[in-house]
C-alpha cells in the first residue's frame, strides 16, 4: 500500500494528463472549425457574402464586390495602396470599375 502523498502524486498527475488531452482536443477542434470557416467564407464578401473577384489595378490585388460594390485588401495590399502619390486614385478605379464618372 502506498502512503497518502504518493496517492495524492498519482491524483494528481491524472489530472494534469485529463487536462493536458482536453487542451489538446479542443486545439484540434478550433483547428477543424477554423477550416471549415475559411472554406465556408472563402473569396466571400464579408458584407453581403456574394462572391469576391480579385482585380489586378496599379500593382494592387483588390478583392472586389461587384453586388454591394465593396473593395477588399490583403496582408501587404494596404501598403502598396497608401504609397499611391495620387489621391483620385480611388475615385478614378470606381469610375472605371462600376462605370460611373463622379
Amino acid at each position: 500500500m502506498g502512503s497518502e502523498n504518493e496517492h495524492e502524486f498519482i491524483k494528481r498527475e491524472e489530472l494534469a494528463r485529463i487536462k493536458r488531452t482536453r487542451h489538446k482536443v479542443a486545439a484540434e477542434l478550433a483547428a477543424s472549425e477554423q477550416a471549415r470557416l475559411k472554406q465556408l467564407h472563402w473569396m466571400r464578401c464579408p458584407k453581403c457574402g456574394m462572391e469576391l473577384a480579385e482585380i489586378e489595378y496599379r500593382g494592387a490585388r483588390v478583392d472586389s464586390c461587384f453586388t454591394c460594390g465593396g473593395m477588399f485588401l490583403d496582408r501587404g495590399e494596404a501598403e502598396t495602396v497608401a504609397s499611391w502619390q495620387d489621391p483620385g486614385w480611388l475615385q478614378k478605379y470606381l469610375g472605371e470599375l462600376f462605370g460611373s464618372d463622379k
